[in-house]
């Protein structure tokens, strides 16, 4: 049985291989790159875990089935809004899709901003991507006006979508 809990501060290693899995299966969801992020030193595993493992400020989900990880998205406090929350890196193992798993983990994004106190909740979706767009509109997410690319240089499209909570 899939259980949904939050990466520790002691967690860099296990941090480092479920976002390296996330980057080599699907490349073209993320900002970042699997050749920039397998390069980074201990350091910088170790200081980014610290920066998700503060439930009052930002957290990494992970769904986990005893110690193997089938999924992981971050909840991230909104820069640009004071009551806003921003849900980052959601992925889920192929061999798990279309299980309920990502619906559990944007479940348990959702409730930690809710919990924070937060009134809405944004993220970025890759423009061509029907599938994840679709599951962003189960979980209550509309598309907004917002466009960009998916990370400098790059002709990825994404849309920001949006939802109140």
């Amino acid at each position: 049985m899939v259980q949904v809990r939050t990466l520790g501060p002691d967690e860099a290693g296990l941090h480092r291989e479920v976002r390296l899995r996330a980057l080599r299966d699907a490349p073209d969801s993320f900002g970042g790159t699997i050749e920039k992020e397998a390069s980074e030193p201990l350091e910088y595993w170790e200081a980014l875990t610290k920066s998700v493992s503060d439930a009052g400020r930002n957290v990494l989900f992970l769904a986990c089935e005893d110690a193997k990880v089938h999924g992981m998205a971050y909840g991230l406090r909104d820069r640009e809004s004071s009551d806003g929350a921003r849900v980052g890196g959601m992925w889920v193992d192929p061999l798990m899709r279309r299980r309920g798993v990502g619906r559990q983990i944007m479940s348990a994004v959702i409730d930690w901003a809710r919990v924070q106190g937060l009134t809405h909740i944004g993220l970025w979706a890759p423009v061509d991507s029907a599938a994840a767009i679709g599951r962003y509109r189960q979980a209550g997410f509309r598309e907004t006006e917002k466009r960009g690319q998916l990370r400098v240089g790059s002709a990825l499209g994404i849309v920001e979508m949006a939802r109140d909570l």
